[in-house]
């Protein structure tokens, strides 16, 4: 039995013979050790450095469907609450119904995706996902806009669900925690050039040219799918039951006390991240008359910290300190900026301007280079028997949370960034609590050791 393998260009493998250019591009051709194993530093052949550049731009393509579909579009909240004659309030429903469809989406593909392998559902979803955001620029309605957006985020899932699954299926231990820090140089890419780019759209075009982008990247994406990425799971470490036995799988794994600590930490964690995504449009251009240009830009210099502090966290932390540790720092960071934005909104200091409340957002945002890739490494090194299951659990509880604490942010209406504040405290008290009552970091448990490795 053959299988096709990444980045192979149609190319087949022996079936229990990986090609190590791909799966490992760190690692000789002679042997795949387990990550473990492998003692110092080992010099890539170009080859090997082509194939594992190349699978980073899928895998990270992947993991930007969500912030492109966010973020390009938000410079176009306001001309779409003016356009579509809706409330600021019904127009970000338009932000929750995609969060809620990628949520939902990711527990249908997650299981689909261990039963079937990862490529098929992958190709499926992500031509939905175009469709579906084509027909978004048409919407004449802000109801039917919302209806197709949630459409385009249950298609969307996918990518984000088998991206994850795909990095569980070739890496383990400090290796998978340093591969998803990578993946933020070109995922986190994406929230910089997003609103940039949506701002500039905007100059020449509608909001509805938005869209046409989007479906113009889901393409191309989806081409990339499929000539660069092949199977990465197989026939042997596939499951055969139905959905009785996807359930069965996703409750058990939900009865692990510490995978659930992660996935609930990390959820709460993305609710911040959300909440400010949610609000900062109208914080920053309605209450502090910032231009759409100007809104843009300070949204990707947050991305350029986040990105920043996530090659930190890759390349000089992770295998050197504790993964929980550097988890736990990241939170209590998180934590602080929120409740100095607080402090900030509520007027403990009087009007603050723009400039402290960009400072917090900053660090905040920065923060979650610490805790996005650490808490998706910690979790999934705990379930490799079930990658997609667990890959749609902790996307899911990200996006559902992240769609609540959404229409939350603007409850007392436009004019005060108070209640953005206060989603942000509470989700940050949240995680930090999941993670030490639940994760117990100080205690020792099975696996541990390659946390610290």
């Amino acid at each position: 039995m053959e299988e096709h393998i990444p980045g192979s260009g149609g190319r087949s493998t022996a079936k229990g013979a990986p090609d190590p250019t791909v799966l490992e591009p760190s690692v000789p051709k002679s042997r795949v050790p387990e990550p473990s194993s492998v003692t110092g530093p080992v010099v890539a052949s170009p080859a090997a450095r082509r194939a594992g550049l190349l699978l980073v731009l899928v895998l990270g393509g992947l993991t930007a469907l969500p912030p492109l579909s966010m973020d390009m579009y938000l410079p176009a909240l306001p001309e779409v609450t003016e356009v579509l004659r809706a409330p600021a309030a019904t127009v970000q429903l338009t932000l929750t119904a995609c969060l809620a469809g990628m949520a939902a989406g990711q527990l249908v593909v997650g299981p689909m995706s261990d039963k079937w392998g990862r490529r098929r559902p992958l190709l499926v979803g992500m031509v939905l996902y175009v469709l579906a955001t084509a027909v978004c620029a048409f919407a004449p309605t802000v109801e039917l806009l919302i209806g197709f957006r949630l459409l385009q985020g249950l298609a969307g899932a996918a990518g984000i669900v088998i991206a994850r699954a795909v990095v569980r299926d070739l890496y383990d231990g400090v290796e998978m925690a340093r591969f998803f820090s990578t993946l933020m140089l070109v995922s986190g890419a994406a929230p910089i050039v997003a609103p940039l780019i949506g701002g500039q759209i905007l100059r020449i075009t509608d909001w509805r040219g938005v869209f046409h982008v989007l479906a113009a990247v889901g393409l191309l994406l989806t081409l990339a799918v499929w000539r660069f990425l092949g199977e990465t799971l197989p026939p042997a470490r596939r499951h055969t039951g139905g959905i009785g036995h996807a359930l069965r799988t996703m409750r058990g794994l939900l009865a692990d006390r510490v995978f659930t600590g992660y996935t609930l930490a990390g959820g709460l964690a993305f609710a911040v991240l959300f909440s400010y995504i949610s609000a900062s449009p109208f914080v920053v251009q309605e209450i502090y008359g910032a231009s759409p240009q100007t809104f843009s830009l300070l949204f990707g210099l947050n991305s350029v910290g986040l990105v920043a502090v996530g090659q930190i966290n890759g390349k000089l932390l992770v295998g050197r300190v504790s993964l929980d540790k550097v988890l736990g720092v990241g939170l209590a960071v998180i934590l602080c900026a929120a409740l100095a934005l607080l402090a900030l909104t509520s007027g403990v200091f009087g009007d603050p301007g723009l400039v402290p409340i960009a400072a917090g957002l900053f660090v905040m945002m920065s923060a979650m280079g610490l805790a996005t890739p650490n808490t998706n490494a910690l979790a999934l090194m705990r379930t490799p028997h079930a990658a997609g299951s667990a890959s749609a659990l902790l996307g899911t509880s990200s996006f559902l949370i992240g769609a609540v604490a959404s229409p939350l942010v603007g409850i007392a209406g436009e004019d005060t960034a108070v209640p953005m504040a206060v989603v942000q405290v509470a989700c940050a008290l949240g995680a930090l609590a999941c993670f030490l009552l639940l994760c117990r970091p100080w205690a020792s448990r099975p696996g541990r050791a390659a946390s610290t490795s």
